[in-house]
């Protein structure tokens, strides 16, 4: 079992550099297998949109991606210390998820997850710029494995730590089901009919007033505590 010093990120050949173009979105690699960091540095490296980075500007990344096998002692070691740095958002590309990985992965505050049989060039990039948009991404199974099994959860959780629905507003608790259920804030705005602005708001308030990381943590937190 690799311990989390060796998950170092991949080195792409060159160092951070001002392009002055800011669509690129720049991207540290993670992962213990120098097969699978090579693969996807391979994947990356041809696309525009992303500006890969070495070892010595890995902490500067927008994005960290971490591929792994699964989601181990290890990889949640990295995903920890990966989010303490302020300036990136993590997305994760994994093989495969055993019992309680998702959640654990919710609750570091991954916003995008991949599985890496689906990891083609097209769905890397698009998991690389929702992460760096701070949008969740997550396949519609996984979304259903983590519904059944929040209602134990959401028993455990509520009294004893004082929460109640009223935690979240009608329209808060109705946004973030629409989250959930994968919409993005112009599909939400649509079906509440409420402007985007308004929704962007609404979804801001609330992971500010619950000190969360992004909008897939606040399913997350919404989802353990019975709130939605």
């Amino acid at each position: 079992m690799s311990s989390p010093a060796s998950y170092k990120p991949a080195d792409s050949g060159h160092s951070a550099s001002h392009t002055g173009r800011p669509e690129r979105v720049t991207v540290s690699v993670y992962a213990a297998d120098p097969i699978l960091r090579v693969g996807v540095l391979q994947q990356l490296r041809q696309r525009p949109e992303v500006d890969l980075l070495g070892d010595a500007d890995a902490e500067q990344a927008q994005v960290s991606l971490v591929v792994v096998d699964n989601v181990d002692d290890d990889v949640a070691d990295l995903l920890n210390r990966l989010r303490l740095i302020s300036s990136t958002r993590v997305g994760l590309v994994v093989g495969t998820f055993g019992s309680g990985a998702l959640q654990r992965v919710i609750e570091y505050g991954v916003p995008a997850v991949l599985r890496r049989a689906e990891a083609d060039q097209d769905r890397l990039v698009q998991l690389v710029l929702a992460t760096a948009n701070g949008e969740g991404v997550l396949p519609g199974d996984l979304l259903g494995k983590l519904l059944s099994h929040v209602g134990a959860l959401q028993r455990s959780a509520l009294e004893p730590q004082g929460l109640s629905l009223s935690t979240l507003t009608t329209r808060e608790a109705n946004m973030l089901r629409l989250v959930s259920e994968g919409l993005d804030t112009a599909e939400i705005a649509r079906k509440t009919a409420y402007s985007e602005r308004t929704v962007k708001n609404v979804l801001h308030d609330i992971i500010t007033r619950l000190q969360l990381r992004n909008r897939a943590h606040a399913v997350g937190f919404a989802l353990r505590n019975g709130l939605i």
